[in-house]
Formats: C-alpha cells, sequence, structure tokens
C-alpha cells in the first residue's frame, strides 16, 4: 500500500476488516432487494441495511484480505468503501476496537439490571395475565402423559412457540402439579455467540411474565471454582434464546423460581486449546454435581434442544420432500433412542459416528442433562417436524421425561 493511498490513514482494524458472526436478513424496497445485517448481540440500536450486491463485498471481510484488495476486486470506489467500513464498525459489525467498547457498555448494563431482558418470551403477550393466559390455553390443548413417578428433568425444544408449542407444553405438563423446586438448571446452546467451552449466566433472565433470578449460592460457587473464565463470554446469552424460551413456562408451573442458566458446547466440536480459562462440559458436570449435593433442597433440569435441521436454508442442495422427512425421521428416533438408553457417552459416540449427519444442534445440552439429572429412565413424549410449504427448511423436536 502506497503512503499516498486513500486506505492508508484507516486504523489497523479497518486496514484488514473482519465482519461479525451477523445475520443477514433480505427484505425489499421500492422493488430492489436489500438485506439488514442484523447483530445478535445487538450492541447497537441502529440497524444497517445495504443492496444485495454490497452484502456480497461485505461477505468478503473475513480479516485474511486487506480493505484495498477487497475494494480492487470488487472495483469499488475507495471513498465509497471506506464510508461503507466506518460506518459498519460504527455499529460494531467488525472486530476491532469499537465492537469491543461497545461489547463493554452492553454487559454493563445488563449488570446494571441484573437480569437479560424480554427478547424472544415478547410473542407470548405484552403482560403476565395474557401470556399465562397463553401457555395455559396450550397445556389444555395438551394430552396428560400420565407419569406415575416425579421428573427431574425434561427436554423441550427452543424453537419459536408457534411452531414449538406442542412439544413444549407436553414436555412441562407434568410440572403444573409438581412442588416448587428450590432451583431449575437451564441448559441451553450457543448458537451465535463467541464461547467454545461452557458459559454461564450471572444474571436473570425476564419475560413479560416477571424475572427469575439465578441460584447465586450455586453460581458463586461455581465461579470460584471454575473463575472468570467461566462467565467472560457471558454476553453470549444476549444473543441466544434457548435459555429465555424456557422461563416462561417455568414460570407458568414454579413462579419466579431461580435457576442455573448454562450455554453447553457441542461435544463433536473440539475446544481451541490456546490457554486454560475454558471450562469443559465433563468438568463442569462434575462440579455442578458436588455443588448440588453439597447446597441440598430439590433441583429440577432443563435441556433446551432442537434435533435436525435440514433443507436449502441449512446447506443441503435440494428441498425437503416426503422421502427426505421419512429418512430424517428414522435417523432422529434411532437417536433418540441412544438417549432414552441413558448413556451419555454412548448417545455422543453414535453422533459421532455418523458425524450428525442431520445437524441436531443440542447434542452438548442432552448429554449434559442425562448426566446431571441421573434418571432411572427416559420417555419420550412426542415427537414433530415442521417444515416449511416450499421444503426449504426442517427441524424436528420432540419432549422427553427425565424420571
Amino acid at each position: 500500500m502506497t503512503s499516498n493511498s486513500p486506505f492508508s490513514d484507516l486504523p489497523d482494524h479497518l486496514q484488514c476488516p473482519q465482519v461479525r458472526n451477523i445475520q443477514p436478513i433480505p427484505m425489499k424496497k421500492e422493488e430492489q432487494v436489500i438485506v439488514g445485517l442484523r447483530d445478535p448481540f445487538q450492541l447497537s440500536k441502529e440497524t444497517i441495511a445495504i443492496p444485495a450486491n454490497i452484502f456480497v463485498i461485505v461477505q468478503k471481510m473475513n480479516g485474511e484480505s486487506t480493505a484495498e484488495e477487497i475494494a480492487s476486486a470488487a472495483k469499488a470506489p475507495p471513498d465509497q468503501f471506506i464510508e461503507l467500513l466506518k460506518k459498519l464498525d460504527q455499529v460494531g459489525l467488525l472486530w476491532g476496537p469499537t465492537m469491543t467498547q461497545l461489547e463493554s457498555e452492553k454487559l454493563a448494563k445488563l449488570k446494571e439490571d441484573n437480569t437479560f431482558g424480554i427478547r424472544t418470551s415478547a410473542s407470548l403477550g405484552k403482560n403476565p395475565e395474557a401470556c399465562k393466559e397463553q401457555l395455559d390455553s396450550w397445556f389444555q390443548e395438551t394430552e396428560d402423559p400420565e407419569f406415575e413417578d416425579s421428573i427431574v428433568g425434561i427436554v423441550a425444544p427452543h424453537l419459536d412457540y408457534e411452531r414449538g408449542w406442542p412439544n413444549y407444553a407436553s414436555a412441562y405438563y407434568s410440572w403444573q402439579k409438581a412442588d416448587n423446586p428450590d432451583r431449575v438448571v437451564i441448559l441451553g446452546t450457543n448458537h451465535f455467540g463467541n464461547g467454545d467451552g461452557v458459559v454461564l449466566s450471572t444474571i436473570g433472565f425476564s419475560t413479560p411474565i416477571g424475572t427469575c433470578p439465578v441460584d447465586q449460592q450455586v453460581v458463586g460457587k461455581l465461579i470460584d471454582k471454575f473463575g472468570d473464565g467461566l462467565i467472560a463470554d457471558m454476553l453470549d446469552h444476549a444473543a441466544e434464546h434457548s435459555i429465555e424460551l424456557q422461563i416462561p413456562w417455568i414460570q407458568q408451573c414454579f413462579g419466579n423460581v431461580p435457576i442455573i442458566a448454562a450455554l453447553i458446547p457441542s461435544p463433536l466440536i473440539p475446544m481451541i486449546e490456546d490457554n486454560d480459562c475454558r471450562t469443559s462440559t465433563e468438568t463442569f458436570v462434575t462440579a455442578l454435581q458436588e455443588i448440588l449435593q453439597d447446597v441440598e433442597g430439590t433441583t429440577y433440569f432443563v435441556a433446551s434442544a432442537d434435533l435436525s435441521h435440514v433443507g436449502q436454508q441449512f446447506g443441503e442442495p435440494r428441498p425437503v420432500d416426503d422421502q427426505r422427512k421419512f429418512d430424517v425421521e428414522k435417523h432422529d428416533r434411532e437417536m433418540m433412542t441412544k438417549f432414552i438408553q441413558g448413556d451419555a457417552d454412548e448417545f455422543v459416540d453414535a453422533m459421532k459416528w455418523n458425524n450428525n449427519a442431520t445437524q441436531w444442534c443440542s447434542i452438548g445440552n442432552m448429554s449434559a442433562v442425562m448426566q446431571l439429572a441421573k434418571p432411572n429412565s427416559i420417555e419420550l413424549i412426542d415427537y414433530r417436524q415442521w417444515c416449511d410449504d416450499k421444503g426449504a427448511a426442517l427441524v424436528s423436536s420432540c419432549s422427553m421425561a427425565l424420571i
């Protein structure tokens, strides 16, 4: 790069820009296709929308090519390209000091509020009464699984309620009449975050019904055990829905009971071994088991888990047809059978053997809940597939009871 290049005065992180993990949202504006760049972390209140051809250029910002090389290859006017870079940086969509500052501000505000605010659960209604009425109506449409023994844990989906409510309702149904526990452990999936180990939350979760605080005693003991590495990526919870979507159902059954909320990584993806700060699922599960025995009281467990993700939306070449639905269900039932047998290692090994052929997203928290709850038996309550009309995407889910 020559000294008189218009790119020479850019700060280091813009010299070789790298876009964060954003969610592109296709839209139309006056017949023009544009792409909204949604930040799962919502570091800025501002959302950028750009023409589809410009989004192609943004995708080239991978941290490997310089800004000048990207602009030159795209034949983009340098001044306009630099303006785009600065705008992306301003709202925290590029890795660098601006993003780090916005993250710090976001986390400080969350800690001040002592809760993650209402996000995906807002779809239930605007006030507690409306939400409870909706949940109750779903329970009324659900058949009683009629379990004779107490349920210590469940597997429930984290699909949006419109698509997933039958399995949510059947999973939580028996807890409507159960005694309130002292706490509920909710294990989620880290879809969008940066942490590649277990990520614990030190603050509660809010829904239109109210706020479930964290169990300060248990969380404190976990941090004493593992240090700040367990919460270093706590902002990942701000981008995640798999914990929050369980909270209203828990509130409906038990009120604002204390929770322990943790995002569990996939056992099929090894952690980055560049420091000793990360917490593996194995060590987390062992420590949590010991702590729960020490604090005593009744603990229930929730694995927030969806199963298969297939179709063009998830990288497959063809739309989902009836044969694909049949094959997915066959595979799902084989893997659910492995889970129901109650051996976490066998379940994970089966997924490794088939290379997670249908992209289950919650293998980690399902294997962890099995180890934590130590059930005498596991029963499948319901299994369902959701597929859009064009076959672009199929997502399967289930409800299970750990008894």
